[in-house]
């Protein structure tokens, strides 16, 4: 996937105007702002779980070095192969290879935003692979040739209406009479062509959300079993998974878990938590034959010892999206990249460089809210703040900016003009705005009241009141 994220700003102008992404985009505070608040506030120890897994996260990357070698060492007793790449272009053609040599035709892919980052349908394509994506919202937008614009609902930027003309555009060999007017409709048609794309398949791709170094186990958490069909029908299962996802043992995945659906979702639990093992063992019913797991690093390791290691904490929830306002109004496509929201504001600036991704992290009111919810207790404002300086230093923010904060610094060296200059401002802002106490056009400020008015200032100046308090 090539990064448009250079472009934020005409992307986020683009979205705020297309009718039909924001009636979608209105559905995700309605559809997970207040079931994750009804999971957390039906868990009373939900905060101290949230402790618990910022402190194994912690733990695990202060050792990580030794908990992917004994993550590798009981994949490899238990029969399975583990895989390094240091590249997203690496990494991509290790899974391809291994395809090949299986003389693979189809594959099927479970929920991965590691094989959206590294681009792998693209480069399975160019061998003359299909790539088959299974979960539901990925395998929408593969009929619209898109990517996924949420990390656990990847197509909540399309409406029901939308999703209906894809189907009939593509399922031509369907009666063209039948009803999709009710969601469970489009799910059944969608079960109904997937089904044999699962016993066709050669191999077997999923992600996963955590991998246990104590026994070698990958993770999985789905709501439709597609990754269990996708994992165990094919004679090849191949894990794609970044260098951060393992946790040292089942118990400290077992309380993520708890986190992350009520997190997400909003559920107690996912439907459908599989651990999977190593291939299948003699007397196994079902399973595949190999088992292989491909790590990524793609400059996580450069993360640690630096401010931006708090990032590794994150376990893909999506809670951040959910509640930025910045998110609602513009959707995941604006961001440019596999990662949208405060979560790849801080993230896609380490994996693809702030000079390509350096207008993400100024995409933010700083209300905080992500930092609020994050189950991982991630500090996001404070870590945008940190590429906000990257920026700044690299002479990348815009002249105007740079200027402006100029002027201001060198009014803040000189406390005593800029108090008067900001007493008389205040007043002066508070004439124009007269009764109505709202400013409509402020000189420098245009873009600001452009879709919004301006409060005008009230009162006293911060320094008069501070200068009260001193005198009390």
């Amino acid at each position: 996937m090539e990064p448009t994220s250079k472009n934020f700003k005409s992307n986020a102008a683009g979205a705020l105007t297309d009718a039909q992404l924001q009636r979608a985009l209105s559905n995700v505070p309605r559809g997970f702002v207040k079931k994750r608040a009804d999971a957390a506030a039906a868990l009373p120890e939900f905060e101290q779980l949230r402790d618990q897994g910022r402190e194994i996260k912690n733990h695990t990357l202060e050792h990580l070095d030794l908990y992917l070698e004994a993550f590798e060492e009981k994949v490899v007793e238990a029969g399975g192969y583990v895989h390094w790449a240091t590249t997203a272009q690496e990494a991509c053609d290790l899974v391809v290879r291994l395809c090949l040599d299986r003389e693979a035709q189809t594959v099927t892919k479970g929920k991965s935003m590691i094989s959206e980052e590294i681009g792998l349908n693209a480069g399975l394509e160019k061998m003359n692979i299909e790539p088959v994506e299974t979960d539901l919202g990925e395998y929408i937008i593969q009929l619209r040739g898109e990517t996924p614009s949420h990390l656990i609902a990847p197509a909540v930027h399309l409406t029901k209406e939308q999703i209906e003309a894809d189907f009939r555009r593509t399922h031509t060999e369907l009666p063209e009479e039948r009803n999709l007017d009710e969601p469970a409709s489009l799910v059944y048609e969608a079960r109904q062509i997937l089904r044999q794309k699962y016993i066709d398949a050669d191999v077997g791709i999923t992600g996963a959300n955590f991998l246990i170094a104590e026994t070698g186990t990958s993770v999985i958490v789905t709501n439709e079993g597609n990754g269990d069909l996708t994992q165990t029908l094919p004679k090849t299962h191949i894990v794609l998974a970044s260098i951060e996802k393992v946790v040292p043992t089942l118990e400290d995945a077992s309380t993520l878990v708890r986190l992350l659906a009520r997190s997400a979702t909003g559920q107690d639990i996912s439907n459908y938590t599989t651990f999977s093992t190593g291939p299948r063992r003699r007397g196994d019913p079902d399973g595949p034959q190999e088992y292989h797991v491909v790590l990524l690093d793609n400059g996580r390791s450069s993360m640690l010892g630096t401010e931006f290691q708090e990032m590794l904490r994150c376990i893909r929830c999506g809670a951040c999206l959910n509640h930025c306002p910045v998110y609602q109004a513009v959707g995941g496509h604006a961001y440019g990249w596999v990662y949208s929201g405060p979560m790849g504001s801080v993230l896609t600036p380490n994996l693809i460089g702030v000079n390509e991704a350096g207008h993400l992290p100024n995409a933010s009111t700083f209300c905080g809210r992500c930092e609020e919810v994050c189950p991982m207790r991630i500090p996001l404002p404070k870590m945008m703040r940190h590429w906000r300086e990257r920026e700044f230093e690299k002479h990348l923010t815009p002249f105007a900016a740079r200027r402006g904060l100029g002027v201001w610094a060198w009014f803040a060296m000189r406390p005593k003009f800029y108090q008067r200059v900001t007493r008389w401002a205040a007043r002066i802002l508070k004439w124009r705005a007269g009764r109505s106490g709202r400013l409509a056009n402020v000189p420098l400020a245009g873009g600001w009241v452009k879709y919004r008015d301006l409060p005008a200032p009230q009162g006293k100046t911060f320094q008069q009141m501070w200068k009260e308090r001193d005198n009390v």
